[in-house]
């Protein structure tokens, strides 16, 4: 069976891995022309419900488990005065434990990933320019350099702007209101002692009405974090960001009347300044089942970060489709049935919490209506 897998992210190396530890062959399809082409992201957290059962199928929790970000869990919520409202310390790591949600820089797990398959396993450099049925559940792909293949059975995992997701589905992602600058400080203890103070050792949520600041320190010392703003779909584009000391001053602005603590992380931040247009595709997305082919993680599900789920999600779908094709052989359309049969509530389930989780961690309440969730979550004992 020819297996095409359009896209290398976490889910598309995902399945094949899953599909790669039951003997089953697949190729995967990447437009990037290698894996250092660009950066990765910064870390994520990886949940034991999801994430990290994938890599246990995947046979890789292990290797996981060697590079996990000690004290990446710690968790600070501030007001936008800098007032620590809320404060979590790592437990987990102290412990030597993966705990619920460990810390894990992308890069380094898509690596793992990597390094687990088959060195022909993927096509760098290979750009999908159409992809259309032929007939018996059979796909035609063609690339950029003029060359086609056939598959039997095709998966988009080629994220929220998906070349495949139109074969089942006419979706496409919306902006949520929320836009995203990305942002790093380097060795930040050394050159930037005092948000390195207010971000601590793992993740910040410095949050108010409308923005705020989401940060991360990374395993290398720097600090990752993106700058949230409600603003007009066309604001991104109204901003010459490569012009970092007018953008510095129009974000400022923005942050006029927060503690200076907080603009400190604008004002010094020493890297290019990368916009980001929050983006989803509507709650509950679905589609009726097409012979030969479906989609997972961002292509099947995108949403706002802000349940923490989207890479879960993602290697979560791709072991689940691995199973599913590994338990039964030669059954395209069983197997696709029964992972979509599954995929739907849980996306859903997924994409609610986070347009929920958007909407109150920048509401007028804000930091409030969020302390308030994690209030709610410890007595229902999560």
């Amino acid at each position: 069976m020819n297996i095409a897998i359009v896209g290398a992210g976490l889910g598309g190396l995902t399945l094949a891995r899953v599909l790669h530890v039951h003997g089953i062959p697949a190729t995967i399809y990447e437009v990037d022309a290698s894996p250092s082409a660009r950066t990765q992201g910064g870390m994520l957290d990886i949940h034991d419900h999801n994430g990290q059962l994938a890599l246990r199928d995947a046979g890789l929790f292990d290797q996981f488990r060697g590079i996990i970000h000690p004290g990446g869990q710690a968790m600070r919520i501030l007001d936008q005065r800098n007032s620590v409202r809320m404060e979590e310390a790592d437990e987990a790591s102290a412990a030597g434990e993966a705990g619920d949600r460990p810390e894990v820089d992308r890069g380094r797990l898509r690596q793992l990933l990597l390094d687990s398959l088959p060195d022909d396993a993927i096509r760098w450099g290979t750009k999908v320019i159409r992809a259309r049925p032929i007939g018996g559940g059979r796909h035609e792909l063609a690339f950029a350099d003029g060359s086609t293949t056939t598959t039997d059975l095709l998966v988009g995992a080629d994220g929220a702007w998906s070349r495949i997701r139109p074969l089942v589905s006419d979706a496409q992602p919306a902006y949520t209101g929320m836009s995203f600058v990305e942002v790093d400080l380097h060795d930040a203890d050394a050159r930037h002692p005092g948000p390195a103070a207010v971000v601590g050792s793992g993740m910040l949520f410095a949050l108010g009405p409308d923005k705020g600041f989401l940060a991360h320190r990374e395993p290398d010392g720097s600090l990752h974090f993106y700058i949230a703003l409600k603003a007009p779909q066309d604001w991104v584009g109204s901003v010459d960001f490569t012009d970092t000391v007018k953008t510095k001053a129009i974000l400022l602005e923005h942050f006029a009347d927060w503690a200076p603590e907080l603009q400190a992380l604008i004002t010094e931040a020493d890297s290019p300044l990368v916009p980001r247009t929050i983006n989803a595709l509507p709650v509950g997305h679905r589609w009726d089942r097409v012979p030969g082919v479906t989609l997972l993680g961002d292509a099947a599900h995108v949403m706002s970060p802000f349940a923490g789920e989207g890479a879960n999600l993602a290697m979560f779908d791709g072991a689940e489709l691995g199973k599913a094709i590994a338990a039964h052989p030669g059954d395209v359309e069983a197997a696709l049935a029964a992972y979509e049969r599954d995929l739907f509530p849980r996306s859903t389930g997924a994409s609610q919490e986070a347009a929920d989780n958007l909407a109150l961690c920048f509401d007028a309440n804000a930091p409030q209506s969020l302390l308030d969730q994690f209030a709610a979550y410890a007595a229902d004992g999560h």
